[in-house]
């Protein structure tokens, strides 16, 4: 798990409000979104909202970068509401069920990421981060993605490079 380190500075009363002056970074607001892989069926309500999941298959069974382009689709949820509570059944169809608290997770809001600050733009626009909740048989994960602009492109040759939404495990647990 990466976390951002330092310390934060105030920016000047005339800076641009476009430039990044807060390390490290943090957020008021995050996305929602489940995957799900090895269950029978699954239900989590977060925010008000319910998630549901069908049959599934098993993370090794679906392209190997099903996990890491996942998005969230419940947008701007202001942090934070109650825990998020979550039925599903096992791949051997144990009934399972747990309370995942987002708010404890990420209790100092800060962005969850592994970009060092050297290499971050400047420009990089208010993080409103990802927050993907895996049920994997009988784990669940919880991860946060941000997208982070950066200085260069990642690929030489590769305007359209120049970012990271890397996706980075932030809690874990196994029922």
């Amino acid at each position: 798990m990466a976390a951002t380190q330092g310390s934060s500075t105030a920016p000047p009363a005339d800076a641009d409000p476009r430039i990044v002056a807060d390390w490290p970074l943090r957020f008021m607001r995050h996305n929602f979104g489940i995957a799900t892989y090895a269950v029978q069926e699954c239900l989590v309500v977060y925010a008000d909202r319910p998630h549901t999941s069908g049959p599934r298959p098993a993370l090794g069974d679906v392209h190997p970068n099903s996990l890491k382009i996942k998005t969230a689709n419940h947008l701007m949820i202001r942090n934070f509401p109650p825990p998020a509570v979550v039925k599903w059944k096992s791949r051997d169809g144990t009934p399972l069920e747990a309370e995942v608290d987002i708010g404890e997770i990420f209790k100092n809001e800060l962005v969850v990421h592994e970009t060092p600050r050297e290499e971050m733009s400047e420009y990089t626009p208010m993080v409103n981060p990802d927050v993907i909740m895996e049920i994997n048989d009988r784990t669940i994960n919880v991860y946060m993605k941000a997208f982070i602009s950066l200085k260069a492109p990642r690929v030489e040759g590769n305007p359209h490079s120049d970012y990271r939404s890397d996706l980075v495990l932030a809690w874990s647990k196994t029922y």
